[in-house]
């Protein structure tokens, strides 16, 4: 078991994530951290190089580590849609052949190639779209975006696939985009001190706004993403709608390759 004064923390630092942060740092509730933040793909690293204790990891990193845990009784959700993770297009599915990706999620990559199979029955290609830079794809092709740079983004294209809100059409079930993991066991009073103060964030959402840096929606319109379409709560339904992700995940996706 590790100690109070090293437990180090890496937390996406995505306006979706903005109550939990709030806790975090502003609570009073939590002693002996660390606070780090960075893009998901980083979290899931730093988690894996021993670099951070405990991690709002993407859940399509899950399958590549031994032995986590996932840690209290929040998460980034959505029962529906959530708008912060798309599939943008000029075209119809059905006449997609190749989907850039952004690869700063594995969740979101993985979670679009199980619709694109299991759901919507389509057959692509798929690219990293951290090797391609592109503004608008071409007539055959799409583009999954995920957070902040979201916002905005619907009115560039003719179809805009909200990935949680069709995860929902097609198994019934929520979509947890993160969860907090660890590798270690950490002390139970850390525990529950951080599960306290992730509470006292999300019931001061309004508050957690002045976190947020280089706005490009309103405030009023923040508020509202956070408190409709972001679920922060780990309850038995997203659990159930996690373990079907990873279920399709470990079937589906071992060998499914990703042009660079």
């Amino acid at each position: 078991m590790i100690t109070m004064d090293k437990i180090r923390i890496s937390a996406v630092s995505y306006y979706n994530t903005l109550p939990l942060i709030h806790g975090i740092l502003n609570s009073g509730l939590l002693e002996g951290y660390e606070l780090n933040l960075d893009v998901p793909s980083a979290c899931a690293r730093k988690l894996m190089d021993g670099s951070a204790d405990l991690s709002l990891i993407p859940v399509g990193a899950l399958p590549g580590l031994n032995e986590y845990q996932l840690i209290g009784n929040y998460c980034i959700g959505a029962a529906g849609n959530v708008k912060t993770v798309l599939l943008l297009t000029n075209s119809p599915l059905n006449k997609l052949k190749k989907i850039y990706l952004d690869t700063d999620s594995l969740t979101s990559v993985n979670l679009v190639r199980i619709l694109a199979k299991r759901y919507w029955q389509i057959q692509v290609e798929w690219v990293s779209l951290g090797d391609h830079p592109i503004t608008i794809p071409g007539m055959d092709e799409g583009v999954v975006l995920i957070g902040d740079k979201t916002f905005g983004a619907c009115r560039n294209y003719k179809y805009c696939h909200d990935l949680a809100g069709a995860w929902f059409a097609f198994t019934g079930l929520p979509f947890v985009f993160a969860a907090w993991a660890t590798l270690k066991e950490l002390p139970e009073i850390f525990i529950r001190q951080f599960d306290e103060a992730l509470s006292w964030g999300v019931n001061h959402t309004k508050d957690s706004i002045h976190l947020a840096r280089n706005l490009m929606i309103s405030e009023s319109a923040l508020l509202k993403y956070l408190e409709s379409d972001i679920s922060f709560s780990f309850d038995d339904e997203k659990r159930k709608g996690l373990d079907l992700f990873l279920s399709y995940f470990k079937e589906d996706l071992v060998k499914v390759p990703i042009n660079r």
